[in-house]
């Protein structure tokens, strides 16, 4: 998608968060970390989905508001929007990937504008259940929008994942092949 303009819109949580067996305090959300090498290759621009209201700290009362979102299927309000999203033609969403699915705040995000005509790129961090359904989710909430392919990282994975990056932006034709 040559002389497109793209948008990677990302929602992370930083803090306490459970990678590789363990819960460990990250300064920097793991879909963050992957959002930002995205942004390195193909220059797009940044927007970080963030709700107003805060999710708690500790990594086990952030999960029992989380499954409480997903259970309610809740819509949390956002701190802002994209200004603009009728100028971009491709719009990348990355999350973690919380019970085989989007967190409800990207859900929000999603149906806060109107995606026809635009090609969606889904990309998330995940420890071991990879896209999970969020892709057809994605495509329930956008049905008038192009969905590529999507990218799953193991959380754990995410500082060696340049390379993984690199190769699917390439096979999905996002940048150049060289």
């Amino acid at each position: 998608m040559p002389n497109s303009k793209s948008i990677i819109a990302y929602f992370s949580r930083e803090g306490n968060n459970y990678v590789a067996g363990s819960v460990v305090n990250l300064a920097v959300g793991k879909t963050e970390v992957i959002a930002k090498k995205i942004q390195e290759s193909t220059g797009s621009d940044l927007f970080r989905i963030k709700t107003v209201q805060i999710y708690p700290e500790g990594y086990t009362e952030a999960t029992r508001v989380a499954q409480a979102e997903l259970r309610e299927n809740a819509r949390p309000k956002l701190m802002d929007e994209v200004d603009n999203l009728g100028g971009y033609d491709t719009v990348f969403v990355g999350y973690p990937n919380w019970w085989r699915t989007t967190p409800m705040a990207v859900c929000s995000f999603l149906e806060s504008s109107d995606f026809s005509g635009k090609t969606i790129v889904p990309f998330c961090t995940h420890e071991g259940s990879g896209m999970g359904n969020s892709e057809r989710d994605i495509q329930k909430l956008c049905p008038s929008a192009k969905m590529l392919p999507g990218l799953a990282i193991k959380g754990s994975n995410v500082g060696n994942a340049d390379k993984a990056i690199t190769n699917w932006l390439k096979n999905l034709g996002l940048i150049p092949n060289r």
